[in-house]
């Protein structure tokens, strides 16, 4: 049973080796390997002393399997990025930490949130879409691979007044 809650300090390394596992596929988050764990450790920290952000692991049993870091706009939108570990993938765990960042987000006062999704990421596209977002543009180009390829990112957002 995977518990989703805000993280804590002993969270920190299991969320970034979770981290450093996703960007090593290359094909799902925007960071690339090798993961700078020094810096990656000092923005966790950050997000954990934050009013407005949050922290959400997806914790089965002390492994850290899903990841949602969330922050609150100075003009009220919720920005926010997520991550499952390969062999939990559609299991639910996506769908926890979701339900548990639109619940922040209401009391945090956002209006909205927003993410940006690669084109090619259609398991991610579609956990979005069944909690309401909508596909509200394509950003050209907005990305340099390490190998120098420029991928495009889909913005999607979801109002909550």
């Amino acid at each position: 049973m995977v518990d989703v809650r805000s993280a804590r300090e002993g969270d920190i390394d299991g969320a970034i080796a979770l981290d450093e596992a996703v960007a090593i596929e290359g094909r799902w988050i925007a960071r690339e390997a090798p993961v700078d764990r020094v810096k990656r450790r000092a923005v966790f920290e950050a997000d954990l002393r934050r009013d407005d952000a949050n922290l959400f692991v997806g914790d089965d049993e002390g492994a850290i399997v899903g990841l949602l870091g969330i922050e609150l706009t100075s003009y009220g939108v919720a920005d926010f990025g997520m991550m499952v570990a390969a062999d939990r993938r559609g299991q639910g765990i996506g769908s926890a930490l979701m339900a548990a960042a639109i619940e922040w987000a209401r009391t945090a006062g956002a209006h909205k949130l927003s993410l940006q999704v690669w084109p090619h990421n259609e398991a991610a596209r579609a956990l979005y879409r069944k909690f309401g977002f909508e596909e509200e543009g394509l950003l050209r180009g907005q990305y340099r691979r390490r190998n120098g390829e420029l991928w495009d990112a889909i913005v999607m957002g979801l109002l909550l007044d």
